[in-house]
């Protein structure tokens, strides 16, 4: 049986090497954060620390290879912008090796960086916030003139911005806040796009999930936010699979348009002043809530790889409707940051966990990686306090 190499050791990879571990898949996982649990699972087979992918891309390709050689040829599964950029970029050396399921860097490109997305969602007529991208300081001072705060300064590559700022974007008051946030992005040689906001609550922001082919969308599966990290401009950290109809059509759209083939996430938020669903953004990746569509009788690693590997096309099949997704610790920490803003019932708050449920991390049947998972915000608690206190690094 030919081995899966999952490409990160983060969230969205664990969900990806459960959901081919539970069908007897042999997993090598390439891991290269201090944060990564994913090479924890039971289900690997092996674990290689990695050198970074971004930022060392010749040898992260180069180990990649040698592995290959030392535990036999297989199909990639990257689970992160990095490594789906890293293995584009060098995918015709790869594919020595490797199924190599991923779009070419120049339809990559289209989603990895945001403004591209933007334009073909306009060229396409499918509704988004209303975007620019500065080229200079003038540019960001004259788009202050004509819009109303507060708006949102987000990355044209996401990975990069949270790298750098460890959060996904910035929402700004006025245009001292807009100038600054453009300046410090500048100098840290970061690209930025000016965004209005879309008025509206986490549970207005949506997942079409798809498995596409040739301009053909195989297998479909939608959720809905719940609650999300932080409140309103964050990742997800409870999602709920629910039938949403109305994001069909623009994210079959959006896809096809940009020439795209195999797993995608595709993000729209609904404007409450019009009731209409706007793009946010696509992922041509599995993401972070893999491990819902796989509850729910989806699981698109594993469907990827019968594809790719064994040339069977995936069908579209019913899935659970009302089952979520919870990542337990973000959750229980925004709960208590945010209690005063988010302003949910005690009822509400309980509600995703005595409905049917599952956890971005723990699991009884698979607990290697949750003790870490556990840790990590401990070790960023204490590191805060030790900073504060006696100047530490």
């Amino acid at each position: 049986m030919k081995l899966a190499y999952v490409l990160s050791g983060q969230q969205p990879a664990l969900g990806v090497v459960r959901a081919l571990g539970v069908m007897g898949i042999p997993i090598v996982v390439m891991y290269y954060k201090d944060e990564d649990v994913a090479y924890l699972s039971k289900y690997v087979t092996h674990g290689v620390k990695s050198p970074h992918p971004e930022t060392h891309e010749k040898e992260f390709v180069e180990l990649l290879l040698k592995s290959a050689q030392e535990f036999g040829d297989g199909i990639l599964f990257p689970a992160s912008d990095e490594a789906l950029v890293a293995v584009a970029n060098n995918k015709e050396l790869l594919e020595t090796h490797f199924d190599v399921p991923v779009p070419d860097m120049d339809i990559v490109q289209r989603f990895i960086e945001k403004k591209y997305t933007y334009e073909i969602a306009d060229k396409n007529g499918i509704p988004a916030p209303k975007t620019i991208t500065p080229t200079c300081l003038e540019d960001v001072v004259e788009y202050a003139k004509g819009i109303d705060f507060p708006c949102l300064v987000k990355p044209s590559q996401s990975h990069l911005f949270f790298d750098h700022f460890k959060r996904k974007m910035f929402p700004v008051e006025n245009e001292e806040e807009l100038i600054s946030v453009y300046q410090q992005s500048a100098e840290a040689g970061l690209e930025v796009m000016l965004q209005e906001i879309i008025p509206g609550d986490d549970i207005n922001v949506v997942n079409y999930n798809a498995y596409f082919w040739e301009g053909e969308p195989l297998v479909e599966f939608t959720a809905q936010h719940i609650r999300n990290a932080p409140p309103w401009w964050g990742s997800p950290r409870v999602v709920l699979s629910k039938d949403i109809p109305e994001v069909i059509e623009p994210g079959r759209n959006i896809l096809k348009s940009m020439g795209f083939s195999g797993y995608a996430c595709t993000e729209f938020k609904k404007d409450d002043r019009t009731g209409i669903y706007k793009l946010i953004e696509v992922n041509g990746r599995h993401n972070l809530s893999t491990s819902l569509a796989v509850a729910c009788g989806i699981n698109f690693p594993y469907l990827q790889y019968r594809h790719i590997v064994e040339g069977e096309l995936p069908k579209q099949s019913d899935y659970k409707k009302g089952v979520y997704w919870i990542e337990i610790i973000s959750d229980i920490t925004h709960n208590f940051q945010f209690l005063r803003q988010e302003k949910y019932s005690f009822s509400e708050y309980l509600r995703p966990y005595i409905n049917p449920n599952v956890f971005a991390t723990f699991a009884l049947s698979d607990l290697g990686p949750y003790p870490k998972r556990l840790f990590i915000p401990v070790k960023k608690v204490f590191g805060a306090v030790s900073r504060k206190f006696f100047g530490g690094k």
